[in-house]
């Protein structure tokens, strides 16, 4: 952290720069820009050396449980990297498409530094709230950048150096951000070019690997224009469905292969009139093929689709068994579809097997509607898997090879829905990117739009969404024509929105619009299969954890007695926690979270003997979180309470108790 001189040394440099009286940082044109911004725009103060602001603990579980596929696809590339540039103290954060930090690698020595320097899980780094940084600049401007030291435009970062790159997902959209961070680091920038090349190379792996992932469900060509790295390191990934039309590629096939980037055939794509593609899928060869657009070669391995939501563990390589074997014989050629309705809709089947007569009575009332051009709007608590229900709708329907675009209304700040759901053209407004942006709606073309939370929308936006659904065209931001839409809706709230439309909180026309198919979702304590679930998360969350685990009888009793408030959400962190903090292979009521292990019902008295209360925090342990917890919030008591799960009572009186004084008093 530096000290007042030179913060203010800083901020006089700044703001010199700004009004054209000093040189600008690095002489990039993108910091300057981003100067400009933080200064006049978002007024922020270049002399502040306040560290980031901190989510509580509640907040990033909610962003890192609607990221778990993303978290799932990119943990090994961020160990990877953490391991090529930890020997240089460097950390390794990973933030989603708001820059909130949702995962993080660091050596555990090292932990405090990174802390009070603002690098920490549920961090925020955004260009409003922080002003000129690695993540933000990349969230501003979508392309890789280095910004080191005194680049940043807050004092709190000028002893940093940060190496950012963004992360797509495979309909183009920014789903997150990769950097890589040093507290101290050489002045010369220059020592930085093998950090950044790094961080970027290690981006591009993870856009892949959930590239995959994402699209296990499609036909996916793996390529490279050298024969022998088709297997060892594939560049281009070319998704394409049972009929060859191409769903999706990766940044280096649609910088490399011309015609990606709109619908296409991939009979369009490629003279492959010696082979037939779907024997490559087969038999596991590796062929050549022809780009029709310049007549240059590509080596390709062709892999046959996993399934709805199978998972690929590997790349280059067909799939093998039941689905390998039985799609590999579906046609890749355009012939007559006389059974195009033939979609997948298995995805619904975990549902349809309920032992609980409601969620198996919605999934059959979903499957019959799947396809049929009806909004739905689910309604249930929050956590209760509405999204979870949404994606499996969506596999289960005749679009389940588009994409599926999921907006939370409630997470997004008012001033960030409309530019978020419409998009904007090239100058809408100060600080638009340069070429404008798609809107989450337009992303969704063709697919399904899952409109999360939507009893939250504003009501100006809520005039807006009525004429895409009832005319099916969306108007950017700043632009003359509206663009022509063809989605499927799905909504849903916890909120009772017939009762908000009725109030005038709501718009009724707009309701009336969405409400097509009401299906309401059970809260977890209400649910005749719980006993099941619990042992299907806990079944998922040991096979993550990679070792063999079972969970206790008497736990799973309890667990099953349980109100669990959080729903479906609360009880996969209560699973993963469990997992990971087990020592031996039996998982025990010790190792569940102290606020549940406290909280779970009793079912006799002979049950405590199988559930053993946590071992208390030793005073060093307990003063560390509770200054962590007082740090991340700015030292304010209301915040830091919440984040540590107690009173301000209770905290105010282990503050007194283990001496604990404030940076006033310090």
């Amino acid at each position: 952290m530096p000290n007042a001189l030179a913060s203010t040394r800083h901020a006089e440099r700044v703001r010199g720069a700004v009004e054209g009286r000093l040189p600008a940082p690095s002489g990039s044109p993108r910091l300057v820009s981003s100067w400009q911004r933080s200064f006049e725009r978002y007024q922020l103060d270049p002399g502040s050396v306040i560290g980031p602001r901190v989510l509580s603990a509640a907040e990033l579980r909610e962003i890192r449980d609607r990221e778990e596929s993303f978290l799932r696809a990119s943990g090994q590339c961020l160990t990877r990297l953490h391991d090529m540039v930890r020997e240089a103290d460097y950390c390794v954060m990973l933030t989603d498409g708001h820059g909130v930090t949702i995962d993080y690698r660091i050596d555990r020595e090292r932990r405090n530094d990174f802390k009070h320097a603002g690098l920490y899980i549920g961090s925020c780094w955004s260009e409003s709230e922080e002003g000129t940084c690695g993540i933000a600049s990349v969230l501003t401007d979508l392309a890789p950048i280095t910004v080191h030291k005194t680049d940043h435009f807050r004092a709190a970062f000028t002893t940093l150096t940060c190496s950012a790159a963004p992360i797509f997902a495979p309909g183009g959209e920014l789903i997150g951000v990769l950097d890589a961070s040093a507290v101290h680091s050489p002045d010369n920038r220059e020592s930085q070019r093998i950090v950044n090349q790094l961080v970027r190379q290690s981006a591009t792996l993870i856009e892949d690997g959930y590239f995959l992932h994402r699209l296990a469900s499609c036909w996916i060509l793996f390529g490279h224009q050298n024969r022998n790295y088709v297997e060892a390191q594939p560049e281009m990934l070319i998704a394409f469905d049972e009929m060859g039309n191409v769903v999706a590629a990766n940044r280096r096939a649609r910088e490399c292969i011309p015609g990606l980037d709109g619908p296409r055939h991939i009979d369009e794509i490629f003279d492959s009139s010696h082979v037939h593609l779907r024997d490559i899928g087969r038999i596991e060869t590796i062929a050549a093929l022809r780009l029709r657009a310049n007549g240059s070669m590509l080596y390709a391995r062709i892999r046959a689709p996993l399934g709805s939501g199978g998972h690929s563990g590997h790349s280059g390589h067909s799939g093998h068994g039941g689905h390998g074997a039985a799609h590999a014989a579906m046609p890749l050629r355009r012939e007559s579809a006389t059974n195009a309705q033939e979609y997948d809709r298995s995805a619904l089947g975990p549902f349809l097997r309920s032992a609980d007569a409601r969620v198996a009575e919605n999934a059959r009332i979903a499957q019959r509607v799947a396809g049929k051009r009806l909004p739905i709007l689910l309604l249930g608590e929050t956590g209760a898997g509405k999204e979870v229900f949404a994606r499996a709708m969506h596999d289960a329907g005749a679009r389940s090879n588009r994409a599926f675009i999921a907006v939370n209304c409630g997470a997004l700040p008012e001033s960030l829905i409309e530019s978020e759901l419409f998009g904007y053209a090239p100058g809408a407004f100060t600080g638009a990117r340069r070429h404008g942006a798609r809107g989450k709606i337009a992303m969704a073309d063709g697919g399904t739009l899952f409109l999360d939370e939507i009893g939250d929308m504003p009501l100006t936006l809520q005039t807006r969404l009525l004429r895409v659904l009832a005319e099916g065209e969306v108007l950017p931001l700043g632009a003359e024509a509206p663009l022509r839409v063809d989605v499927d809706v799905i909504c849903a709230t916890h909120r009772d929105l017939a009762q908000m439309a009725r109030s005038g909180a709501f718009r009724e026309d707009l309701y009336y619009r969405l409400s097509g198919a009401v299906l309401t979702l059970p809260p977890l304590r209400e649910r005749r299969d719980i006993a099941t679930l619990i042992d299907t998360v806990f079944a998922e969350e040991a096979q993550a954890a990679g070792r063999p685990l079972a969970l206790d009888a008497t736990l799973a009793a309890r667990l099953a007695a349980f109100a669990w408030p959080g729903n479906l959400r609360q009880l996969r962190n209560a699973m993963r926690y469990a997992c990971a903090v087990c020592d031996t292979v039996r998982v025990e009521a010790r190792h569940l979270s102290a606020d549940l292990a406290e909280n779970l019902p009793a079912l006799a008295p002979t049950a405590a003997a199988y559930a053993r209360p946590a071992a208390p925090l030793s005073p060093e342990v307990e003063r560390e979180r509770i200054i962590a917890a007082l740090t991340a919030h700015r030292w304010r008591p209301n915040a830091a309470a919440q984040a540590l799960g107690i009173s301000r009572a209770t905290l105010y009186r282990r503050i007194a108790k283990l001496g604990i004084a404030g940076p006033h008093r310090a």
